[in-house]
């Protein structure tokens, strides 16, 4: 009979119950996945949103990362459950199917866990001053706090390893984090066993266990789509051969539908105008304020860094307000104004997409740099507003992610009439994709100055005058 005592149930409005292990019946010195979930390091993700600042501005988006890495962990068993044969089948040196879907639900699990305050965007304007990532960052803490428990784990709700395996928790760091060129040429690289590397392609890649999650999550809790794309089919059709990781071309349409609404989820959510503007004012209150966020490196203060998260943040720089020092009264007024009530410094004025397909350049784009097109933008308004405070916002979103380098791997598609595996991008169905797009944005203190702006933007876009300017 099932142990039931041993299995403990969390709901998911998504994926319904999510199993995980409990402590009850352990064997001597077996730290259950329940003891990983329960560690504060894992709970401070509670107080850190999943969308940065969007919930600003769809309320009903106030979901964590905590329950995104509960959904992701719930996706590696799905897929591996799915894949491990075909992956056995290609790597005979692969491990026991325990080991892979243990591996694979820690990787979910902990692939955020070096996240600071607006997720992303602290990479940005924090951890990027020291070198580091929330994927570098939660490989330290990976190794130096939970690697002792972690390779205590001996099994999960649907599998346990063989006699002899220990979870190795340099495999969860090597799959959570990104591969660059420097490292993809290294020594340690070129020893890496191959069906460790196939499983990568399922953190760094296409479709992976993270966004398979976040689209479906985000796309639901901000209220666009109850159910965004098809989850089953897409993973019904997915298996590994030799040459990686590959969807057969039944599965395509599937698969054409999550990048299509991936990308708009970032058209209309991550990149919404005002989310936008409330991170050019972060961004800014940011710059004055680090050296009073934080003590220092990360790296260097990981106690520190276990209790800094939004509420942490959020809390301090608005009692600043009420300080005796003038530089923190000044900061903490700046801070209430956007916690407390939302007002943002910029103004959306006007905006313009570049979309580009097979062939196309950006780095020959005028939306390439920002500061290029402040610039260029000044030399063409009236002499009057060539001094107007403004803030150029350059967004981007990439379709097909590989084209960026060895960061992200690439994916293959399984031919049913020649039998034939090639790359995914040799697909005429999936080349008509757009490579990427870039949306710019001109944001000024107030909307007074819009038409002017409009009209200076659409001269530096289109000099001939051939097409509108989008304004929203």
């Amino acid at each position: 009979m099932k142990n039931y005592q041993s299995e403990s149930l969390t709901f998911d409005p998504l994926h319904r119950y999510i199993p995980f292990l409990s402590d009850h019946g352990l064997a001597e010195g077996e730290v259950a996945e329940q003891h990983i979930l329960d560690n504060p390091w894992l709970q401070r993700l509670r107080q850190i949103h999943q969308l940065q600042t969007a919930w600003y501005v769809y309320p009903s988006a106030e979901h964590s990362r905590f329950e995104h890495i509960l959904g992701v962990m719930h996706l590696a068993s799905r897929v591996t459950q799915a894949l491990y044969p075909s992956l056995k089948e290609v790597c005979p040196d692969a491990p026991s199917r325990g080991y892979v879907e243990t591996l694979m639900r820690m990787a979910g699990l902990l692939h955020d866990v070096g996240h600071g305050p607006f997720g992303h965007f602290f990479d940005d304007q924090f951890l990027s001053s020291f070198g580091l990532t929330h994927e570098t960052l939660g490989s330290l803490i990976i190794q130096q706090e939970l690697g002792e428990m972690l390779s205590r784990i001996r099994r999960n709700p649907y599998s346990q390893m063989e006699e002899g395996e220990r979870l190795d928790p340099e495999h969860i760091c090597y799959l959570i984090t990104r591969p660059n060129a420097t490292s993809e040429k290294s020594e340690e690289a070129q020893q890496t066993p191959t069906w460790l590397r196939m499983l990568r392609s399922l953190f760094c890649g296409l479709y992976t266990v993270d966004n398979l999650d976040f689209v479906l999550r985000d796309s639901y809790m901000a209220g666009y789509s109850a159910e965004a794309y098809d989850l089953d089919r897409l993973l019904h059709y997915t298996f590994f051969t030799e040459a990686g990781l590959t969807i057969h071309e039944r599965g395509l349409s599937a698969l054409l539908r999550f990048i299509s609404v991936r990308a708009e989820l970032f058209r209309t959510i991550y990149f919404h105008r005002t989310v936008r503007a409330i991170d050019l004012t972060l961004s800014e209150l940011f710059q004055q304020s680090k050296d009073l966020l934080f003590p220092g490196n990360p790296a260097e203060h990981l106690d520190e860094y276990l209790l800094f998260t939004e509420w942490s943040l959020m809390v301090e720089v608005c009692r600043w307000s009420t300080s005796d020092d003038p530089r923190k009264q000044k900061l903490g007024d700046a801070w209430r104004q956007l916690f407390w009530y939302r007002k943002t410094r910029w103004k959306m004025a006007c905006e313009r997409t570049l979309v580009f397909g097979q062939g196309d350049s950006e780095r020959t784009s005028i939306f390439q740099k920002p500061q290029f097109i402040e610039g260029a933008l000044r030399d063409f308004l009236p002499e009057e507003l060539k001094d107007l405070p403004l803030k150029i916002d350059v967004a981007r979103h990439v379709h097909r992610p590989w084209t960026q380098g060895p960061a992200t791997g690439q994916n293959f598609l399984y031919e049913q009439a020649t039998g034939r595996v090639r790359p995914l991008t040799d697909s005429e169905l999936f080349r008509r994709l757009p490579i990427s797009y870039r949306i710019c944005r001109v944001y000024a203190p107030s909307h007074e100055h819009d038409q002017a702006l409009a009209a200076a933007l659409n001269q530096l876009v289109s000099p001939s005058g051939d097409d509108d300017l989008t304004n929203m």
